[in-house]
Protein backbone atom coordinates (compact mmCIF):
# COMPACT_ATOMS: atom_id res chain seq x y z
CA UNK A 1 0.00 0.00 0.00
CA UNK A 2 2.90 2.35 0.77
CA UNK A 3 4.44 1.85 -2.69
CA UNK A 4 1.09 2.49 -4.31
CA UNK A 5 0.80 5.77 -2.40
CA UNK A 6 4.32 6.79 -3.49
CA UNK A 7 3.48 5.99 -7.10
CA UNK A 8 0.34 8.19 -6.95
CA UNK A 9 2.29 11.03 -5.34
CA UNK A 10 5.05 10.76 -7.98
CA UNK A 11 2.42 10.78 -10.76
CA UNK A 12 0.76 13.83 -9.24
CA UNK A 13 4.13 15.60 -9.05
CA UNK A 14 4.87 14.80 -12.71
CA UNK A 15 1.42 16.03 -13.75
CA UNK A 16 1.91 19.26 -11.75
CA UNK A 17 5.33 19.81 -13.36
CA UNK A 18 3.84 19.40 -16.84
CA UNK A 19 0.96 21.70 -16.02
CA UNK A 20 3.26 24.43 -14.70
CA UNK A 21 5.55 24.06 -17.73
CA UNK A 22 2.51 24.19 -20.04
CA UNK A 23 1.21 27.36 -18.35
CA UNK A 24 4.62 29.01 -18.65
CA UNK A 25 4.81 28.15 -22.37
CA UNK A 26 1.26 29.39 -22.89
CA UNK A 27 2.13 32.65 -21.15
CA UNK A 28 5.21 33.16 -23.34
CA UNK A 29 3.33 32.48 -26.56
CA UNK A 30 0.70 35.10 -25.77
CA UNK A 31 3.53 37.58 -25.19
CA UNK A 32 4.89 36.99 -28.70
CA UNK A 33 1.50 37.73 -30.27
CA UNK A 34 1.37 41.01 -28.34
CA UNK A 35 4.50 42.23 -30.15
CA UNK A 36 2.79 42.59 -33.52
CA UNK A 37 2.12 46.29 -34.16
CA UNK A 38 -0.48 47.27 -36.71
CA UNK A 39 -0.08 50.76 -38.17
CA UNK A 40 -3.16 52.70 -39.24
CA UNK A 41 -3.51 56.09 -40.84
CA UNK A 42 -5.67 58.42 -38.72
CA UNK A 43 -7.74 61.25 -40.09
CA UNK A 44 -6.65 64.82 -39.39
CA UNK A 45 -8.16 66.49 -36.32
CA UNK A 46 -8.46 70.23 -35.84
CA UNK A 47 -8.57 71.47 -32.26
CA UNK A 48 -9.71 75.00 -31.51
CA UNK A 49 -10.75 76.84 -28.39
CA UNK A 50 -13.92 78.81 -28.86
CA UNK A 51 -13.64 80.59 -25.53
CA UNK A 52 -9.87 81.12 -25.29
CA UNK A 53 -10.34 84.87 -24.66
CA UNK A 54 -12.22 84.09 -21.47
CA UNK A 55 -9.49 81.82 -20.12
CA UNK A 56 -6.79 84.35 -21.07
CA UNK A 57 -8.67 87.10 -19.18
CA UNK A 58 -9.07 84.91 -16.10
CA UNK A 59 -5.39 83.99 -15.95
CA UNK A 60 -3.85 86.29 -13.35
CA UNK A 61 -0.48 84.57 -13.02
CA UNK A 62 -1.33 83.92 -9.36
CA UNK A 63 -2.02 80.55 -7.84
CA UNK A 64 -5.81 80.63 -7.86
CA UNK A 65 -7.99 78.40 -5.80
CA UNK A 66 -8.33 75.06 -7.55
CA UNK A 67 -12.15 75.00 -7.51
CA UNK A 68 -12.28 78.47 -9.11
CA UNK A 69 -9.92 77.46 -11.88
CA UNK A 70 -11.75 74.17 -12.52
CA UNK A 71 -15.14 75.88 -12.71
CA UNK A 72 -13.80 78.52 -15.11
CA UNK A 73 -12.36 75.79 -17.33
CA UNK A 74 -15.73 74.03 -17.27
CA UNK A 75 -17.43 77.25 -18.42
CA UNK A 76 -14.89 77.73 -21.23
CA UNK A 77 -15.23 74.12 -22.41
CA UNK A 78 -19.04 73.99 -22.25
CA UNK A 79 -20.60 73.30 -25.64
CA UNK A 80 -24.11 74.70 -25.98
CA UNK A 81 -24.77 72.73 -29.17
CA UNK A 82 -24.21 69.42 -27.34
CA UNK A 83 -26.53 70.32 -24.46
CA UNK A 84 -29.99 68.79 -24.12
CA UNK A 85 -31.82 72.12 -24.33
CA UNK A 86 -30.15 73.46 -27.49
CA UNK A 87 -32.52 74.67 -30.21
CA UNK A 88 -31.70 76.57 -33.38
CA UNK A 89 -34.40 79.14 -32.58
CA UNK A 90 -32.60 80.77 -29.65
CA UNK A 91 -29.82 83.33 -30.01
CA UNK A 92 -28.80 83.46 -26.33
CA UNK A 93 -28.33 80.77 -23.70
CA UNK A 94 -27.81 81.52 -20.01
CA UNK A 95 -26.26 78.64 -18.10
CA UNK A 96 -25.61 78.44 -14.34
CA UNK A 97 -22.58 76.58 -13.00
CA UNK A 98 -22.37 75.82 -9.27
CA UNK A 99 -19.82 74.45 -6.84
CA UNK A 100 -19.81 74.82 -3.05
CA UNK A 101 -17.17 77.58 -3.26
CA UNK A 102 -18.96 79.67 -5.88
CA UNK A 103 -21.10 80.06 -8.95
CA UNK A 104 -20.97 81.39 -12.49
CA UNK A 105 -23.82 82.67 -14.64
CA UNK A 106 -22.60 82.42 -18.23
CA UNK A 107 -24.23 83.70 -21.42
CA UNK A 108 -23.46 81.95 -24.73
CA UNK A 109 -24.56 82.78 -28.25
CA UNK A 110 -26.11 80.16 -30.56
CA UNK A 111 -22.65 79.15 -31.84
CA UNK A 112 -21.33 78.43 -28.34
CA UNK A 113 -19.23 81.59 -27.97
CA UNK A 114 -19.05 82.85 -24.39
CA UNK A 115 -20.41 86.41 -24.36
CA UNK A 116 -20.30 87.32 -20.66
CA UNK A 117 -20.14 85.92 -17.14
CA UNK A 118 -21.04 87.01 -13.64
CA UNK A 119 -19.02 85.09 -11.07
CA UNK A 120 -18.98 84.96 -7.28
CA UNK A 121 -16.67 82.87 -5.08
CA UNK A 122 -16.21 82.66 -1.32
CA UNK A 123 -12.95 82.31 0.59
CA UNK A 124 -10.52 81.97 -2.31
CA UNK A 125 -6.75 82.26 -2.34
CA UNK A 126 -6.14 86.01 -2.58
CA UNK A 127 -3.46 87.35 -4.95
CA UNK A 128 -0.25 88.51 -3.28
CA UNK A 129 -0.88 92.10 -4.46
CA UNK A 130 -4.20 92.19 -2.59
CA UNK A 131 -2.73 90.62 0.57
CA UNK A 132 0.16 93.10 0.56
CA UNK A 133 -2.16 96.10 0.04
CA UNK A 134 -4.34 95.07 2.98
CA UNK A 135 -1.32 94.35 5.18
CA UNK A 136 0.25 97.74 4.33
CA UNK A 137 -2.92 99.72 5.02
CA UNK A 138 -4.26 97.64 7.94
CA UNK A 139 -1.21 96.04 9.60
CA UNK A 140 -2.95 94.84 12.78
CA UNK A 141 -6.03 93.45 11.01
CA UNK A 142 -6.77 89.91 9.87
CA UNK A 143 -8.76 88.91 6.79
CA UNK A 144 -11.47 86.59 8.09
CA UNK A 145 -13.73 86.36 5.06
CA UNK A 146 -13.46 87.18 1.38
CA UNK A 147 -15.73 87.25 -1.65
CA UNK A 148 -14.25 87.28 -5.14
CA UNK A 149 -16.44 88.89 -7.82
CA UNK A 150 -15.70 88.66 -11.54
CA UNK A 151 -17.51 90.30 -14.43
CA UNK A 152 -16.41 89.17 -17.89
CA UNK A 153 -17.56 90.59 -21.23
CA UNK A 154 -16.14 89.36 -24.53
CA UNK A 155 -15.49 92.88 -25.86
CA UNK A 156 -14.72 94.77 -22.62
CA UNK A 157 -12.60 92.14 -20.87
CA UNK A 158 -12.91 91.37 -17.19
CA UNK A 159 -13.13 93.21 -13.89
CA UNK A 160 -12.16 91.48 -10.67
CA UNK A 161 -13.02 92.73 -7.19
CA UNK A 162 -12.56 91.40 -3.69
CA UNK A 163 -14.88 92.15 -0.80
CA UNK A 164 -12.93 91.54 2.38
CA UNK A 165 -13.99 91.30 6.00
CA UNK A 166 -11.21 92.40 8.35
CA UNK A 167 -11.14 91.88 12.10
CA UNK A 168 -8.98 93.32 14.83
CA UNK A 169 -10.13 92.07 18.21
CA UNK A 170 -13.77 93.16 18.54
CA UNK A 171 -13.57 95.59 15.61
CA UNK A 172 -14.89 94.59 12.18
CA UNK A 173 -14.13 96.41 8.95
CA UNK A 174 -15.32 95.68 5.42
CA UNK A 175 -13.28 96.84 2.41
CA UNK A 176 -13.32 96.41 -1.36
CA UNK A 177 -10.14 95.92 -3.36
CA UNK A 178 -9.56 95.41 -7.07
CA UNK A 179 -7.13 92.88 -8.56
CA UNK A 180 -4.24 95.39 -8.47
CA UNK A 181 -4.60 96.05 -4.74
CA UNK A 182 -6.30 99.43 -5.12
CA UNK A 183 -8.95 100.14 -2.51
CA UNK A 184 -12.34 101.06 -3.92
Amino acid sequence: MGSMLRLIINLNIEIMKKMVLGLILLGLTTQTFAQIIKTEQLSEVTVYATNYKYLNNMNTGEVASLPVELLQRKVAAFNVKDSEFYQDDYDLYQINFFIPEGKILAAYDKDGKLLRTAEKYKNVNLPDVVKKAVLDRFPEWTITKDIYLVQYHDTKGSTKKYKLKLENGDKVLRVKVDETGTFL
